[in-house]
C-alpha cells in the first residue's frame, strides 16, 4: 500500500472539507432511490385520500382492495426504510475498503489514522490517493465498523511497526521484535551481580518492557543497549574519614586527583581533616543499577566480654591485658543487599551460639598522668599552608626524598610539640642532618619520634619533658631552606612515615 503513502517531501494532497462528488453510477443509484422513495410517498398519499372518502360520514364501506393495497404499500414500506440505508462503498486505489454511511465518515477515519502515525513518527504524515465511492442500498448490519477500516489503513504504513519498547525512568533505550530478546537482556546486565546465593535481583530505576507501535528505524540493536544500560557514569558519594586517613590517599583510593577531590570539597581545608568527617568522592555507577539480596550463612565470632582492673602503678590511658580471652563463636543466616556488588544493608535472620567467649581481663592505670606524658596521638604543630608533603620530590635541580612536609607560615610563629614527650636533640643539626638547620627532636615512646626542622629559634633542651601543645621552637628558614615554614617529620621505629596520616 505503498502508493497511497505521502511524506513530508512528497507532493501533499489537500482534501476538500466536503464531501468529494459522487461518481455517475452513485449518482444513478441515489436518483433511482430517491424516484422510488418519492413514488411511494404520492401511492401512500393517494390511498389515503380514497380511503377518507370512501369513510366519510360513516356511510361509505371500504373497499377491500383498496384497504390491501393500502397494506401492502406501507408494509413495503417500513421493510425498505427499516432494513435498507443509503450508503457508500469505498475503493482505494482500486482496492475495496468497506461500506460506509457517507464519505464525511471515511474523512474522519483517515484524519484519524493520520494523527496516530504523526504522534508515532514525531512528523507529519498524510494518506496519498484519492478514495472512490460508490452509492448504494445496504442492509444496516452490513456497514463496515469504521475501526476496521481504521485498523487496515493504519498497518498498511510500512513506517511504523508493531515493537516491544524498553525505558528506563521513562527514557527510551531502544526496541525488540521479541518481548523475550529484552528479557534476556536485562538478565544479562544482572548476571555479574547474581550468584548462587542470590534470592531476589531487581534494578534501582523504574524499567518498562510494553508492546507499541514505534518507527521502523528504532533502534533495535540489543549490543547497543546492553552497552548504553552498562556504561559507567561519574556519580557522587560521602566518605567517613577514619583514624590514619590523609585527603590525598582519600583521593588516591577512590581514583581520584587531589584537585579533583578538591573541587568536590570546596569548604574543606585538606591539610585539616579529622575523624567522623564527611567527604564527597566520586562514584562511578553504571547506567542502570542493580540491587541484589544474598542469603548467606557464615561463622562469626562473639567478642569477650571485658573485665577492667584498677591498676595503681600504671598511668591512667594505659591498659595492660591480664587474660586474653577466647572469643566465642556463632552460626549467622542473613539477607545481604548489595548495589552493583557493594554491601549496603544486612539483616541477620538467625544466630546461633556454637561456643561462648571467655572473659577478657584488662589493667586499667589510675596513677595520675604527669603533664608531659604522651596522649597517643598528634595534633599541628603549627597551622599554614603546605608547600611541601612526604615523598619524593623536585628540589633545588634535583629528585629527592622528602621524610615529612613543610608547612609554610610567618617568621616567628610558635611550633607546638605535637605529643607528650622527652626532648632527645635542640640545637642546630650537623653532619649528614646539616639540612634541617636548627632542629628539635620529641621523643614519645613506643618508638615514637617527631622532627621540627628549620626553626629561627629553639625554646627548649636536651632531656627537658614536653607536654602536647607546648612552644618548643619558633618557625625560620635555617639550613636548607627557600622561605620560612616548618618541616615536620614522624618517625615510627627509625622510619619516616607520612604525617598526615598521624596527624588528627
Amino acid at each position: 500500500m505503498d502508493e497511497i503513502l505521502y511524506q513530508p517531501n512528497s507532493p501533499v494532497r489537500r482534501r476538500p472539507n466536503a464531501a468529494p462528488d459522487l461518481p455517475e453510477s452513485a449518482v444513478h443509484w441515489k436518483e433511482r432511490w430517491e424516484e422510488g422513495a418519492e413514488a411511494l410517498r404520492q401511492a401512500i398519499k393517494n390511498l389515503r385520500l380514497k380511503l377518507d372518502e370512501a369513510t366519510a360520514g360513516g356511510r361509505r364501506l371500504v373497499n377491500p382492495v383498496h384497504f390491501f393495497a393500502v397494506a401492502a404499500v406501507v408494509g413495503v414500506a417500513a421493510v425498505v426504510s427499516t432494513v435498507y440505508t443509503p450508503s457508500y462503498a469505498v475503493t482505494m486505489d482500486g482496492v475495496p475498503l468497506g461500506v460506509v454511511r457517507n464519505p464525511q465518515v471515511f474523512e474522519e477515519v483517515v484524519d484519524r489514522v493520520e494523527a496516530r502515525a504523526e504522534s508515532i513518527l514525531g512528523r507529519g504524515y498524510v494518506l496519498e490517493g484519492e478514495p472512490a465511492f460508490d452509492f448504494a442500498l445496504s442492509e444496516r448490519g452490513e456497514l463496515t465498523d469504521v475501526r476496521e477500516i481504521e485498523e487496515y489503513l493504519f498497518h498498511q504504513i510500512d513506517e511504523i511497526m508493531s515493537s516491544y519498547v524498553l525505558k528506563v525512568d521513562g527514557q527510551f533505550i531502544g526496541a525488540a521484535l521479541e518481548e523475550s530478546s529484552l528479557e534476556e537482556l536485562l538478565k544479562e546486565v544482572k548476571a555479574p551481580y547474581v550468584t548462587e546465593n542470590t534470592v531476589s535481583s531487581d534494578f534501582t530505576s523504574r524499567v518498562t518492557v510494553f508492546q507499541e507501535y514505534t518507527p521502523t528505524d528504532v533502534n533495535l540493536d540489543l549490543e547497543a543497549m546492553f552497552a548504553q544500560l552498562t556504561e559507567n557514569t561519574n556519580g557522587q558519594t560521602t566518605y567517613e574519614v577514619v583514624k590514619g586517613d590523609t585527603f590525598m590517599q582519600i583521593a588516591l583510593d577512590n581514583g581520584m586527583t587531589v584537585r579533583e577531590m578538591q573541587e568536590l570539597n570546596p569548604d574543606i581545608n585538606i591539610d585539616l581533616i579529622h575523624i567522623g568527617q564527611l567527604l564527597n568522592i566520586r562514584e562511578e555507577i553504571p547506567f542502570l543499577s542493580v540491587t541484589t539480596v544474598d542469603r548467606l550463612t557464615y561463622h562469626e565470632p562473639i567478642e569477650c566480654p571485658v573485665e577492667q582492673l584498677e591498676d595503681s602503678s600504671m598511668y591512667q590511658g594505659e591498659t595492660r591485658v591480664i587474660e586474653a580471652g577466647i572469643p566465642g563463636e556463632a552460626l549467622v543466616t542473613a539477607d545481604v543487599t548489595y548495589v552493583n556488588g557493594r554491601e549496603q544493608d544486612r539483616e541477620i535472620l538467625e544466630s546461633e551460639t556454637l561456643s561462648e567467649p571467655t572473659t577478657r581481663v584488662i589493667a586499667v592505670g589510675t596513677k595520675v598522668r604527669p603533664s608531659w606524658y604522651p596522649n597517643g596521638y598528634f595534633i599541628w604543630p603549627v597551622y599554614g599552608h603546605i608547600t611541601s608533603r612526604f615523598g619524593y620530590r623536585s628540589i633545588f635541580g634535583s629528585y629527592s626524598y622528602h621524610g615529612g612536609i613543610d608547612i609554610a607560615t610567618a617568621y616567628g610563629t610558635g611550633i607546638a610539640a605535637a605529643d607528650g614527650g622527652t626532648v632527645t636533640f635542640a640545637g642546630r643539626a650537623t653532619g649528614y642532618n646539616w639540612s634541617y638547620g636548627n632542629l628539635v627532636i620529641v621523643d614519645h615512646g613506643n618508638g615514637k619520634q617527631t622532627y621540627y626542622g628549620h626553626c629561627s629559634s629553639i625554646l627548649v633542651s636536651a632531656g627537658d619533658h614536653v607536654y602536647q601543645g607546648q612552644t618548643i621552637a619558633r618557625v625560620g628558614s635555617t639550613g636548607r631552606s627557600t622561605g620560612n615554614h616548618c618541616h615536620f617529620e614522624v618517625k615510627i621505629g627509625g622510619t619516616s612515615v607520612n604525617p598526615l596520616a598521624y596527624l588528627s
